[in-house]
């Protein structure tokens, strides 16, 4: 199901009370997506079930806003975040989610949980460009890794900048 979408720069909003929910494995396969995700994503839920998650990955998005992600999902916590993801037909759509780790009764991560709404349009205003900046810095470098590192410490400085964790940071936009 690799192939490469082209972003054609038409935005589809989420209605105000509409909600996105997924769950995926502990490798980020999708295994189970809700009505609306399939309709703002554009995919059908044979194509989603089993595809990783990052299959709606916008080239817009900064990659170390995911290192981060996963960082916190690992050490059980939740986390919050802007999104903008890529459908199918190369439209976009924002959204702020809340990830959660699926525990056992054990305490194991078995997989995670995400819900995605609607975010405030000053809000996605506000976090822009400060992605636009996270991707320069990842896209200066000519290896993946060492850019996602270099956006990831740059993310970090911005933080201790403000004197804020990312959770304080993200809810103050």
């Amino acid at each position: 199901m690799t192939r490469a979408i082209r972003p054609t720069g038409v935005e589809n909003l989420l209605g105000e009370e509409e909600l996105i929910v997924s769950k995926t494995d502990l490798k980020g396969r999708i295994t189970y997506a809700n009505d609306v995700f399939l309709r703002m994503a554009k995919y059908s839920y044979a194509e989603l079930m089993g595809a990783p998650h990052s299959l709606i990955r916008h080239p817009d998005m900064p990659r170390c806003v995911f290192k981060l992600l996963w960082d916190t999902l690992e050490a059980r916590q939740e986390i919050f975040a802007y999104v903008v993801n890529l459908a199918k037909d190369g439209s976009h759509y924002w959204v702020f989610a809340h990830v959660t780790p699926t525990l056992d009764d054990r305490g194991n991560i078995i997989g995670y949980h995400s819900n995605r709404r609607k975010p405030d349009p000053a809000q996605i205003e506000r976090i822009k460009p400060i992605y636009k900046a996270l991707c320069a810095e990842e896209a200066r470098h000519a290896n993946a890794k060492n850019g996602m590192r270099a956006s990831f410490e740059m993310m970090v400085g911005l933080l201790k900048q403000n004197g804020v964790a990312y959770d304080e940071f993200v809810l103050s936009l």
